[in-house]
């Protein structure tokens, strides 16, 4: 199975190819709103794996929740890319895929701007709430993975927090792909209502 994965849910899109079992992730883009970074990106990912996009056997690419205009850049892409070659297309949970390649007991904080932070967690539903309403219901020890738990770090004294560069706070590769073999659809999950809503739904 060869897979490529392609997450721009977060402040820094995440690339990466799995073939033959063996997973690969690209250095993150810190541009993940520009499809011209991410397609540069890619395209050079799989010439260093010797692959090319009709050698794929399915595309995975993060829902979110996270930037609206990431996740709509991501989505797109993986839809452009999977078309034309009939590759299969799959979707994977971006809180989800974190807390896989964190362990079981993580919980994923990703920045949701506004000063909120999009949260999934052990008894914590995925849902968006402010830095300082999440650190009531953590316990001591805790550990936190994802970009608004390293934007909000000092809001969480006593929780374990990577560090800044740590790969932990970035969707990988065989995260992704083991997320999507639940056969998640390619839509994107949002979990607050949008800023802008039609005049006659105020």
């Amino acid at each position: 199975m060869r897979v490529l994965t392609i997450d721009t849910a977060t402040s820094a899109a995440a690339i990466g190819v799995c073939s033959d079992g063996v997973c690969r992730n690209a250095a993150p883009v810190r541009e993940p709103a520009s499809a011209q970074h991410v397609l540069g990106t890619i395209d050079r990912l799989l010439r260093d794996c010797a692959l090319e996009l009709k050698d794929l056997d399915r595309i995975v690419v993060g829902r979110g929740p996270g930037s609206f205009t990431g996740l709509r850049v991501g989505i797109a892409t993986a839809q452009g890319l999977a078309a034309p070659h009939g590759i299969a297309l799959f979707g994977a949970t971006t809180t989800a895929a974190l807390r896989t390649a964190a362990g079981p007991a993580a919980v994923a904080v990703i920045d949701a701007r506004r000063g909120e932070v999009f949260v999934e967690g052990p008894g914590i539903p995925l849902a968006a709430c402010a830095p300082s309403e999440l650190a009531e219901r953590l316990a001591p020890g805790t550990m936190l993975v994802g970009d608004g738990a390293v934007r909000y770090r000092d809001c969480f004294p006593g929780c374990v927090i990577p560090e800044d560069a740590s790969p932990l706070h970035v969707p990988d590769a065989a995260a992704l792909a083991a997320v999507a073999a639940d056969g998640e659809p390619a839509t994107p999950v949002y979990a607050r209502a949008p800023d802008a809503v039609p005049t006659d739904q105020r």
